[in-house]
């Protein structure tokens, strides 16, 4: 199965992604919980659903800094999702690793936009740390809900390396019994899709599909990353997960309606030729 992440167009109204991934012909959405009210009501998630012949095949935990009406915390956040997940009858949640070090995010504007990213030099052990090592399967056993936990990307800063995230290598993720595969979060790395997924294959449930060129979350056709000989790995293996083109809005010239329909299909040509 071939699936858009709402995150993908999150410039973009709810309803209109479900729209635009239906005409381009996806096979389901995930739904990432941000600031739009409409990505965490289940009645009218469901209704979309089923008003687009599009089933919902996974919710992803907020990380954005604000989601009116839900806890600030990463560990109160996932709580929320998979209860959320459990009304609209959705089987898998994509939660993110804990924060390692604090950390001042931002953007700057001289000659074009930038994101920048500051690092603090303080650990940081939150509840949600402690409950990803002790009680995620717990969580999992007593209601039902499978929980992909993401890998994630390494930063720059003044040339360094920096690590933002606990259990960010994958020897470490090994200690989680499911996984969420990101691909343009290893290409940070320098780390090759189709060896990590060889070594993380037991515990991969949910794939985020996007490439890598110096910038993340690019169309899966465009970057660095070998996407096509991944794919035709998972084909191979017979993997049973999603598959969900999660991209940056610019990637899939998002503003321009036909550009993104096209951008969009594009996208899911592509992960169709090779996957299937």
């Amino acid at each position: 199965m071939i699936a858009l992440s709402t995150g993908s167009l999150y410039s973009y109204g709810i309803t209109r992604v479900f729209e635009l991934a239906a005409e381009a012909g996806y096979d389901g959405i995930e739904v990432l919980v941000d600031h739009r009210w409409d990505t965490r009501q289940p009645a009218y998630l469901r209704r979309l659903a089923a008003d687009y012949g599009l089933p919902i095949v996974a919710v992803h935990s907020p990380f954005v800094v604000e989601v009116p009406d839900w806890p600030a915390d990463q560990l109160g956040r996932l709580r929320r999702t998979v209860a959320l997940a459990q009304e609209i009858g959705v089987s898998t949640v994509v939660t993110h690793l804990p924060f390692r070090v604090y950390a001042v995010v931002g953007h700057w504007h001289a000659y074009r936009p930038r994101r920048f990213f500051l690092p603090v030099p303080l650990p940081r052990r939150e509840p949600y740390y402690h409950f990803l090592r002790n009680g995620l399967a717990e969580l999992e056993a007593e209601t039902g809900i499978t929980i992909g936990v993401e890998n994630m990307p390494v930063r720059r800063f003044l040339g360094l390396r920096i690590n933002g995230y606990w259990f960010n290598s994958p020897a470490q993720l090994e200690h989680f019994p499911h996984l969420t595969l990101d691909t343009t979060h290893l290409g940070t790395w320098g780390l090759d899709p189709p060896v990590v997924y060889e070594q993380l294959r037991e515990r991969v449930v949910h794939v985020h599909l996007s490439n890598y060129d110096g910038r993340e979350h690019r169309s899966p056709p465009d970057g660095r990353l070998p996407l096509a000989e991944f794919l035709r790995h998972l084909a191979r293996d017979g993997y049973p997960g999603a598959i969900v083109v999660e991209c940056h809005p610019d990637a899939l010239d998002a503003g321009d309606g036909v550009g993104c329909l096209a951008a969009l299909r594009r996208a899911l040509a592509f992960c169709r030729n090779h996957f299937e």
